[in-house]
């Protein structure tokens, strides 16, 4: 039993530290997740834990948890009633929200391992798995995720929100258009919401020189980055493989939603976006900013 990667760890630790050390109003609360990686007491002095330093990388994972729960209570709201989260990790919607989770059929596609270490927490913890939370183990190297999603109890012919965050950047350009072309291929008013990383030399000297340590650091971790996108690149892959509706949401729009009036400096790290694509004839992509 293969416990989660250690990129799926720090985004659940840069969670709880934001409500540890950042003022309110907070942008997203999880300290669930801090719980289920049951990382010790020293996990603040970890290096990259550091307040100062890793201030902009916590407020880009918060801001773009918020946003993929804003979209999906979005749609909820119009009738929606699934919600596949692709690479969960250690994310704990179906525990923090259970009054919107309850309402969906939730799935969780994960590497076999970690995913039966999760469960292991979960029953640890006195949680468990609710029934409309349903557990996808995917050995993405050899298995269709597509499949046991199907197998796992997932209605083709009713709409969903696929989430995607942190994960396309470890795939290649192929495999990335083949999970687009897979997703619009989902019944019509069914929305994808995916991070994607900006290529450097779109970024300005300096966030650069950050987009190369943090690449070193993945390499280094043995989860190097293999694909990076220009909006208008990715835009044209996500109409290509058949979506009626694609939009780019860039980080700044991101702070605007999200840390306009903080006092603090709080703000995404520049290089992370998202892709919000919508199949058929649902309704549009981008989500609608919440309080």
């Amino acid at each position: 039993m293969a416990a989660p990667d250690s990129t799926a760890v720090r985004t659940a630790l840069w969670r709880a530290l934001h409500v540890e050390v950042d003022p309110p109003p907070h942008v997203f609360t999880d300290e669930l997740g801090l719980r289920l990686a049951d990382p010790g007491e020293g996990w603040r002095h970890r290096d990259d834990m550091d307040p100062a330093t890793a201030g902009r990388y916590r407020a880009g994972m918060v801001a773009r948890a918020r946003f993929v729960e804003d979209l999906v209570a979005e749609r909820a709201a119009a009738g929606v009633g699934q919600y596949v989260i692709l690479g969960a990790g250690l994310d704990t919607f179906a525990q923090r929200r259970p009054d919107l989770a309850a309402r969906l059929r939730v799935f969780e596609v994960d590497q076999p391992g970690p995913q039966e270490w999760k469960r292991a927490r979960l029953d640890d913890l006195g949680l468990g798995v609710p029934e409309w939370l349903h557990l996808v183990p995917v050995d993405f190297e050899t298995t269709s995720w597509w499949d046991r999603l199907a197998a796992a109890g997932f209605a083709p012919d009713e709409p969903a929100v696929v989430a995607s965050t942190g994960v396309s950047m470890y795939l290649s350009k192929e495999a990335n258009a083949a999970t687009l072309r897979r997703v619009a291929g989902f019944a019509p008013g069914s929305t994808l919401a995916m991070t994607f990383l900006l290529p450097p030399e779109l970024l300005d000297e300096d966030e650069r020189a950050r987009h190369r340590a943090t690449a070193d650091r993945a390499r280094a971790a043995g989860t190097p980055f293999v694909s990076t996108f220009a909006p208008a690149e990715l835009l044209a892959t996500a109409r290509d493989a058949g979506f009626r509706d694609a939009v780019h949401v860039p980080g700044a729009e991101l702070n605007e939603r999200y840390f306009a009036d903080r006092s603090d400096g709080l703000r995404v790290v520049p290089g992370e976006e998202f892709l919000v694509a919508t199949a058929g004839t649902g309704a549009p992509g981008r989500p609608a900013a919440s309080s």
